[in-house]
């Protein structure tokens, strides 16, 4: 009997709270999901980078024993020098000295994925008033950017996704959640197909050291804003038509994060996702209930403040009331 009431009373705490564990469950799986890929990306990586160290140990050391008038220190201090200034964009080899990190067309790309937040990190400013400028510029450029892409998205929306949808809805008379579902699909490979497939063609076919798989790892780092800044198009040396290049690449980020938003924006506009995020949200309080809890704080209100007037009474009457006394000649028996 015991066991009973304690598994009833275990599961009514369950019922109340669900969306609390949905929400612990969640907090959990996303926790698992981050410890997953750090031992995925440590078991993978962590090889190849052992790996390049000996490499780099082995030619650091052949270096110097070919050049003895040279010292380690010294050589440690070049390295350092040239490490930094790489970190900037600057190369000091000879091949990449044409190219050139600030020139307007490679500003403009830079302010393009500062905007985007993409931020590849290949370029950055050198001076104190670039660094200054740049913190001001994404302090209103970005608020202004996610304005400008919240509207865009919103008019391609109506067009691309809901009228669609209803067309076929109220013209066929299939079901609105089947062809949600179609049309959620069909974008999404028409998405793929356009601004990852055939961009990582022309990308492996104009970047000579890029395969096919490195141009569709770029697209996808790019229009998912991570922006790694490993690989970044138009840096080879000698490369034709760079500011063309550049600001065709600039075109490119823009047209395909809107086009990653307004996919983004159609599935999450899908009836089952949309049950699946209720599973964790709060749940709000609905009007009904609303005004059933008002009507039951004002009948309490009004019970407790007539037995507050009631008790005052009997403080201010402490004798019990009894009728009026009549005259001897009002009285029907001595009459």
């Amino acid at each position: 009997m015991l066991q009973s009431l304690a598994s009833n009373s275990c599961v009514r705490l369950i019922q109340s709270h669900k969306s609390t564990w949905y929400f612990a469950s969640l907090v959990l799986g996303y926790i698992l999901y981050l410890i997953f890929g750090a031992v995925v990306f440590s078991s993978v990586e962590l090889p190849y980078e052992d790996l390049l160290r000996q490499e780099l140990r082995t030619i650091k050391k052949q270096f110097l024993q070919e050049n003895e008038c040279l010292s380690e220190e010294r050589l440690e201090l070049f390295l350092k020098k040239a490490l930094e200034a790489s970190n900037y964009g600057v190369s000091i080899l000879n091949n990449a000295s044409a190219n050139w990190n600030w020139d307007f067309t490679s500003a403009l790309f830079f302010a393009s994925t500062v905007l985007s937040t993409t931020g590849y990190g290949h370029t950055a400013p050198l001076s104190d008033g670039g660094k200054a400028f740049c913190i001001i510029y994404s302090v209103i450029g970005i608020p202004f950017t996610l304005l400008f892409l919240t509207a865009v998205v919103q008019r391609i929306m109506v067009f691309s996704t809901r009228r669609p949808i209803m067309y076929i809805h109220t013209h066929w008379g299939l079901s609105k959640p089947l062809v949600a579902i179609v049309h959620a699909t069909l974008l999404a490979l028409l998405a793929v197909s356009c601004f990852f497939l055939i961009p990582a063609a022309i990308f492996s076919a104009l970047e000579e050291n890029w395969n096919f798989l490195e141009s569709f790892y770029f697209c996808f780092i790019s229009l998912s804003t991570i922006g790694l800044g490993d690989y970044v198009p138009g840096e080879a040396v000698n490369q034709r038509f760079r500011e063309l290049y550049k600001v065709g690449i600039t075109v490119y980020l823009i047209l395909g994060l809107i086009v990653m938003l307004v996919v983004l924006e159609t599935f999450c506009e899908l009836q089952q996702l949309k049950q699946l995020r209720k599973m964790f949200y709060l749940k709000k309080e609905k009007p009904q209930d609303r005004l059933a809890i008002l009507e039951h704080d004002h009948l309490s209100f009004t019970t407790m403040s007539k037995r507050a007037t009631a008790h005052t009474e009997d403080k201010t009457h402490p004798f019990v009331s009894v009728s009026t006394l009549v005259s001897p000649n009002d009285d029907p028996m001595i009459q």
